[in-house]
């Protein structure tokens, strides 16, 4: 069968896969979002339902005012005696520490914190003993990956930290995961920066503390040298067996807005990619050391389809799978219900580092077509574009002393400007329209059966390449100003 990449589309960077009794599970990374570390589930690997998150609690993830593109940096899902294990970084804080669950589908542990520095940690299990990794710098001050055995009841550490690779040369050294295959102990890690030059690279060795040999031929996988080719940033990987014995990986990359164009604004997405071993014990990955848009092969049964959703409305989403909070949300801002979303505002707005009145979900493509009735009483209410709190596009319902308007406004970095407003005299309601392309989104107003074009922006100004940061634009409604209410209703996001 064909399948296309990626397998999950949007902001959903840093994979991490384990399989259990037939079913395979993953988490990614959530950064300053709230529920944090998205789950998933899948019976083939290329299609994935979101089951819930990893840390659904404020007493988990100290997210409030951190930084954008801070908080909860690259997680690690692994399965051991009954028991499921996350493993991540709140990178504001500079804490490792992992959660547990005996319930796939249920609440995850308090944090279990872990005294080594450093950034996506990993765990592995073997004969009764608990080994962690994470990138950084081991007791001794020598650089690396770094390693120490401890106590997976408490987190405490059972041996020094020591440092047991230092990679390839590339810059950033970070993601390891061990693995033991066939006797032999492999770790894989990733390099060059979460950017163009990523890239997969590996070592094997007899103990898991090494030494370790370099694969010959590293990088093992990466897209860094494919000019004017739509995926890019390849890298991160992490390898899993399916039900016949084949091996894959399953790793992040972005999809530019163009050919040409180097910019990327849907954030890292989650790809997936054949491996294969040879006779001397040696794997390589893809397309001569390449991920491709669509793969074919053998490996998934041809009756398998990939499916795709392409439809998204208040009705066919769950309030608490599919939408995110930016940081720790105040509950007595929001009421849900089955068509209906109302939303109480306050002094917070999108331009700080803080909690804002909003709920969002990811950007999965370009093309799409996005609207919502909005309802206001006071203050200001709408649909958000939004990369960070100094990029985002918004378009609104205002109130003032003459009345309503809606507004378009752009902010990009220090650039703060209402581009164009209708004014609604009295009217309070209005149904606001966003249309998205590769390059630019569009914002319009439909009023008494016309669509007014309020402007247009560019999407590379929400790109990563400009706006800096390791996230991806989220489509949110937000309610701004103290004592405003709003309601939201026949919300849709169609992608075309």
């Amino acid at each position: 069968m064909k399948y296309s990449n990626p397998v999950i589309k949007g902001f959903y960077p840093d994979p991490s896969v384990c399989k259990v009794d037939g079913t395979y599970y993953l988490v990614c990374s959530s950064m300053q979002y709230f529920p944090g570390v998205p789950l998933f589930e899948s019976k083939d690997l290329i299609n994935w339902k979101q089951i819930g998150h990893c840390l659904t609690r404020e007493s988990q993830i100290q997210l409030h005012k951190v930084n954008s593109s801070g908080g909860v940096f690259a997680p690690t899902l692994r399965y051991n005696n009954g028991r499921f294990y996350m493993t991540t970084t709140n990178d504001t804080t500079h804490q490792n520490f992992y959660v547990w669950t005996d319930d796939i589908y249920g609440e995850w542990s308090e944090p279990v914190h872990v005294e080594q520095g450093g950034i996506d940690p990993d765990l592995y299990f073997e004969d009764g003993k608990t080994f962690f990794m994470s990138n950084g710098t081991d007791d001794n001050g020598v650089g690396g990956i770094v390693q120490c055995e401890i106590d997976i009841a408490t987190g405490s550490k059972l041996s020094p930290s020591c440092s047991i690779w230092q990679g390839t040369g590339g810059r950033y050294l970070e993601a390891p995961h061990m693995y033991k295959i066939k006797g032999k102990y492999y770790l894989v890690a990733a390099e060059g920066g979460t950017e163009f030059g990523h890239m997969v690279t590996y070592a094997c060795g007899e103990s898991i503390s090494g030494p370790f040999e370099e694969y010959p031929h590293n990088p093992v996988l990466t897209n860094r040298n494919l000019g004017g080719y739509e995926l890019q940033a390849v890298g991160h990987g992490d390898l899993i067996q399916d039900h016949n014995d084949n091996w894959w990986m399953l790793h992040l990359g972005f999809r530019q807005s163009g050919q040409w164009l180097t910019y990327h604004h849907l954030g890292r997405e989650v790809f997936l990619t054949p491996v294969t071993f040879d006779e001397d014990g040696w794997f390589t990955a893809g397309h001569n050391g390449t991920t491709l848009t669509c793969f074919e092969t053998d490996r998934i049964p041809s009756d398998v389809v990939q499916e795709e959703k392409r439809s998204y409305s208040f009705e066919n989403m769950e309030w608490e799978k599919d939408w995110c909070y930016l940081r720790l949300p105040c509950p007595e801002n929001y009421l849900f219900e089955q068509n209906k979303l109302t939303l109480k505002g306050t002094e917070i707005t999108l331009d700080q580092a803080d909690s804002p009145t909003f709920l969002g979900i990811r950007q999965k493509d370009f093309n799409a077509e996005i609207s919502c009735d909005v309802s206001l009483t006071n203050g200001e209410a709408g649909i958000t574009i939004y990369m960070d709190e100094n990029h985002h596009y918004d378009v609104a319902i205002r109130k003032d002393k003459s009345g309503y308007k809606v507004i378009e406004r752009l902010n990009i970095g220090d650039i703060k400007s209402i581009e164009h407003e209708v004014d609604l005299g009295r009217d309070s309601q209005a149904t606001l329209i966003i249309q998205a392309s590769n390059e630019r989104y569009s914002f319009l107003l439909r009023t008494d059966g016309m669509d007014i074009l309020l402007g247009t922006a560019q999407t590379k100004y929400l790109s990563s390449e400009v706006a800096g940061g390791f996230t991806g634009v989220i489509i949110g409604l937000y309610a701004v100003g103290e004592g405003s209410s709003a309601e939201f209703s026949k919300f849709s996001c169609e992608y075309i």
